[in-house]
């Protein structure tokens, strides 16, 4: 897909991101969730993420968290590792697993479906796994299409994709930062691909990579085209880079207005999708909270371990009641919801 950025509608919407002010863009955006969602409330999810190695050869320039094979710190866990770590949210009434690794080129095919299987005989959960980064990565390393590696995947147990690895979807920001990842063209590929295999995916956007305010809009663009001939994206969630120890460390980090702005021309662009997150595992939860009226109509994970952006400094956490109390002072219910945004419980 083309984005023709001297469209009318592409720089009306490029003049909005830059230039509206503010709370304009906020209302703007708090009008679109509320046309989308007219009750007042916000849903969140108990999960655990789960990276089940950390070997990579991928070489993202903005990644703190993987290590080159043969590394002394690189590790693949174990099915009775998983297996425990499943067991920890499960009592905590989690109702799903996020399971994402490094492009690991030492691991057959064959690991990842008894995995899969060994989860679901063992310790049954809805397991949301496998970036369309890695889906690509196993069908470069072992030989097979796109679709043959999700049916292969489904059949062993997955049951739906997350977003991660979507970065800025503009080849020439990949072409400088993860080189070696999946293309934009490739990672929408594989999105739709899994789309058309019924499987519900979420989608993300990871900015302040240098790129341009335009190529952020191109972004939403290509997410938006996506949507439209398939409607498979429940979700869509952006965050900032997180620059410490890692190579784009020069770049530091944007603010959270830029945050609020980002999400908020994401909500109003993206008309055609359900839901947007909030990223307080990024900003922070008053940042968190403040995007409620940005946009946003989740709260995101409860998120009871993660490994990646707190590799590069960032290590925000919070308890269920907090999480409850800043979704309440904010003017809205707290829902506890599934992967597919279904409700799961009354008021907390």
């Amino acid at each position: 897909m083309v984005v023709d950025r001297s469209s009318h509608e592409f720089r009306g919407y490029l003049e909005l991101y830059q230039h509206a002010p503010l709370l304009e863009l906020g209302q703007l955006a708090d009008e679109v969730r509320w046309r989308l969602h007219p009750e007042p409330v916000v849903s969140y999810i108990i999960d655990r993420n789960i990276n089940y190695t950390n070997v990579c050869v991928a070489d993202c320039k903005f990644c703190a968290f993987y290590r080159r094979p043969k590394h002394l710190e690189g590790y693949v866990l174990s099915y009775e590792e998983i297996g425990r770590k499943i067991e920890e949210v499960k009592a905590l009434g989690g109702v799903q697993i996020l399971m994402q690794g490094g492009h690991n080129p030492y691991i057959p095919f064959e690991w990842y479906l008894d995995l899969l299987r060994y989860i679901k005989r063992n310790h049954p959960i809805h397991i949301h796994a496998f970036s369309p980064s890695e889906v690509d990565f196993f069908a470069g390393r072992f030989g097979m299409s796109i679709d043959e590696v999700l049916k292969e995947l489904v059949r062993a147990g997955l049951d739906s994709i997350p977003g991660g690895g979507g970065e800025i979807l503009v080849q020439e920001v990949r072409d400088r930062v993860a080189r070696k990842k999946a293309g934009a063209d490739r990672w929408l590929e594989v999105m739709e691909v899994a789309h058309r295999q019924g499987l519900k995916t979420s989608v993300t956007m990871m900015y302040g990579l240098g790129e341009t305010d335009a190529d952020r809009i191109e972004h939403l663009f290509r997410v938006r085209e996506v949507q439209g001939r398939t409607g498979g994206f429940t979700a869509f969630i952006c965050w900032p880079l997180q620059p410490e120890h890692t190579e784009l460390e020069y770049l530091g980090k944007t603010d959270a207005v830029t945050y609020l702005r980002t999400q908020a021309i994401a909500r109003i662009v993206l008309g055609n999708l359900p839901n947007i997150q909030a990223s307080w595992v990024t900003m922070g939860p008053k940042i968190g909270q403040v995007a409620l009226r940005f946009g946003a109509n989740d709260f995101g994970s409860l998120m009871m371990e993660e490994n990646v952006v707190s590799a590069a400094g960032t290590t925000w956490r919070m308890t269920l009641p907090e999480m409850q109390r800043i979704i309440a002072d904010a003017g809205y219910t707290p829902r506890k919801r599934k992967q597919d945004y279904t409700l799961l419980s009354e008021a907390a």
